[in-house]
C-alpha cells in the first residue's frame, strides 16, 4: 500500500514522504491516526507542496541552529555548583545544569535532551559538551565547572 506521510514518523520517512507500507500497518495504524493518507493521483500534488514546505522549514531551522552554534563555540559557560575539598563535587552536573547555566549567561535556550554530557562530571574543571541542534549542525560547548 502507497500512503503520504502527513508527519515525520522513525524508521519510516518524513512529511510528504511516498512510502510504502504492508497493508495493515497503513490500514490500522497510519490512516486511522491521521498519520498518512492514502496515495492516490490527487494527492501526489499535495504531497509535493509537502515537501517543499518541510524544505524551506528545514533550511530556516538548519541556520537558526548554525546561528546558535556559531555563538556558543566562542564562549566558556561557567557552572557553579557546591565542592567539597580537592574540587570533588557533591552530586554531578548533567544537562539541564549545563542548559540553565547557558540561558543564563546568554539568553539562548537550549533543551536539555539536545545536549550530551560525558559521563558523571563530579570534579571541578574544564569539559566539553556536545550539542546537537540539527541533523547537520553538530557543535560543542566548552563548560568550566567551579566551586561555590
Amino acid at each position: 500500500m502507497k500512503v503520504i506521510l502527513r508527519s515525520d514518523i522513525s524508521g519510516l520517512g518524513k512529511r510528504g514522504d511516498i512510502v510504502d507500507v504492508a497493508d495493515g500497518h497503513g490500514r490500522n495504524y497510519l490512516l486511522p491516526r491521521g498519520l498518512a493518507i492514502t496515495a492516490s493521483d490527487a494527492a501526489q500534488s499535495q504531497a509535493a507542496a509537502m515537501r517543499r514546505r518541510r524544505d524551506l522549514r528545514d533550511a530556516a531551522d538548519r541556520d537558526a541552529a548554525q546561528t546558535v552554534a556559531s555563538a556558543l563555540v566562542a564562549k566558556v559557560i561557567e557552572v557553579k555548583v557546591k565542592a567539597g575539598g580537592e574540587g570533588r563535587l557533591y552530586g554531578s552536573v548533567h544537562a539541564a545544569d549545563v542548559a540553565s547555566a547557558i540561558e543564563a549567561q546568554t539568553g539562548i535556550e537550549i533543551d536539555r535532551k539536545k545536549l550530551t554530557v560525558p559521563d558523571h562530571i563530579k570534579s571541578v574543571g574544564e569539559y566539553s559538551v556536545g550539542a546537537k541542534l540539527h541533523s547537520d549542525v553538530e557543535f560543542a560547548v566548552t563548560i568550566n565547572v567551579v566551586a561555590k
